[in-house]
């Protein structure tokens, strides 16, 4: 169930709180009552899935007592190893054996395996804890912390990437300690906030990338293909991070904070930058479990450059079985190693300058990422150069003033979390503009059309 579905608002979310809160002197009970509402989440979608998740918690946590008992490195490689095969299996197997197919000069006829919903983010998630628990930054849990840190329903589906140590801790907390109707206030208005970036902003937007990309084909005019470009780069900004924004406030509202996703990446002046404010959860991960593992920064600046460019390749792949997928990484990789070799020389550019072409870099590669295949992006590519002529028109498209209000708030407004956590003053006359807010969205939002979320096909 979507977060912005009417099943959601109505009975999902209350039904979970009120008996949460109802046990509220009862760690135990509340925290398998979480599980179980995730798993009831979870089998929403598609109940078949259900036993490929309860198996991956499972036996990811027979190998952390294993190694609780037995502290051998052998046991981590074997768990994290197993966790990558599985990944392997279900989403990129008719990858591979397509283009070992084509390499050999056979035709392979798809398996059609069914990609599980959420599988790359709580296998990254738990690849993390096991190479913490080895490297003595984790302890062992018991299976109820351990289950639930993996599952929560907020954060199951597309993250934020959570580590043991930001989460698990607060599972001992009292719902009811101090603060808790800041809690709930705050973590609705994030939750109002993400569903208005979804509903309101990023599937309108997808109308219009949607079609302009669709028609990338059949000869874009040099107007069409940047704004097909940019409305999407706006899309998947307002799309993931509104999703980040509701799992967040959701967090909030059971008394957890999760970390924070999103931070004005498009205001970045460097693609280092830039990285450090996208997904910064999953950027932290890649930082911390490959870069690191490639070498890092010890090894000198072309070492280095080989080890963020090689990271960055893999996160194009983790993002999608495709090779658009895989260029869209290598092309950030190699921008991250020439950033880095860049600012080793000591070498500077002007602020607005640094932020224009940092931006046009990102609007560019998302071509690639958004695209089917590599003719779609070669069509949208070559109308943006301005191939097809330089009109300015754009007789496809009825609403550019909503590309031109998006960007105006992820260039000049303040964050969301800005907006909730720090600005917002829990007082009544807040409290009633949000109560009004939330019946807004519940009946006028909720009942419409959902789009999925962009980051529920990773």
């Amino acid at each position: 169930m979507l977060f912005h579905s009417h099943v959601f608002l109505l009975l999902f979310l209350p039904t979970v709180l009120v008996g949460y809160y109802l046990f509220q002197d009862h760690r135990s009970i509340r925290t398998w009552l979480l599980v179980a509402a995730s798993l009831v989440f979870y089998a929403y979608w598609d109940v078949r899935l259900v036993p490929l998740l309860v198996g991956s918690v499972c036996v990811n946590w027979m190998f952390t007592r294993a190694f609780g008992r037995h502290p051998r490195r052998s046991l981590v490689v074997l768990g994290v190893a197993l966790n990558l095969f599985v990944l392997g299996v279900f989403k990129y197997a008719d990858f591979f054996a397509d283009n070992l197919a084509w390499f050999v000069g056979f035709h392979h006829q798809r398996w059609s395996i069914v990609l599980p919903l959420a599988i790359s983010f709580f296998t990254f998630q738990q690849i993390s804890y096991l190479v913490d628990l080895y490297r003595a930054r984790a302890p062992v849990y018991r299976f109820d912390q351990y289950a639930l840190y993996v599952m929560f329903f907020p954060q199951l589906i597309a993250g934020p990437i959570v580590r043991h140590h930001e989460l698990i801790h607060q599972f001992a907390l009292s719902p009811l300690r101090e603060g808790l109707y800041e809690r709930l206030s705050r973590g609705l208005t994030l939750l109002i906030i993400g569903i208005f970036k979804k509903a309101v902003i990023a599937d309108e937007l997808a109308k219009i990338s949607d079609s302009l990309f669709a028609a990338a084909s059949q000869g874009l005019t040099f107007a069409e293909g940047w704004l097909g470009a940019v409305a999407f780069t706006l899309q998947i900004y307002f799309d993931f991070s509104g999703y980040s924004d509701m799992a967040i406030g959701l967090g909030l509202m059971f008394g957890f904070v999760l970390p924070l996703n999103f931070n004005a990446p498009y205001r970045a002046t460097s693609i280092r930058e830039f990285w450090r404010r996208w997904h910064m959860t999953l950027s932290r991960f890649l930082r911390d479990y490959v870069y690191i593992s490639f070498g890092g920064n010890r090894r000198g600046p072309w070492r280095q450059a080989m080890a963020v460019f090689i990271t960055f390749l893999l996160g194009g792949l983790w993002h999608g079985a495709a090779w658009t997928f895989v260029v869209w990484g290598a092309l950030h990789g190699i921008a991250l190693a020439v950033n880095q070799l860049w600012s080793r020389a000591g070498l500077r550019m002007p602020g607005i300058l640094a932020w224009a072409l940092t931006l046009l870099f990102v609007v560019v590669c998302f071509v690639l990422f958004r695209a089917e295949s590599f003719t779609m992006a070669a069509g949208m590519l070559l109308a943006m150069a301005g191939t097809n002529g330089w009109s300015m028109a754009v007789p496809g498209v009825d609403e550019p003033w909503l590309i031109a209000a998006a960007a105006a708030l992820v260039l000049f407004a303040p964050t969301s979390q800005r907006l909730a956590l720090e600005m917002l003053v829990p007082r009544r006359l807040a409290a009633a503009g949000i109560a009004v807010a939330a019946a807004y969205v519940t009946l006028h939002v909720g009942g419409g059309e959902n789009v999925e979320f962009i980051y529920f096909q990773f």
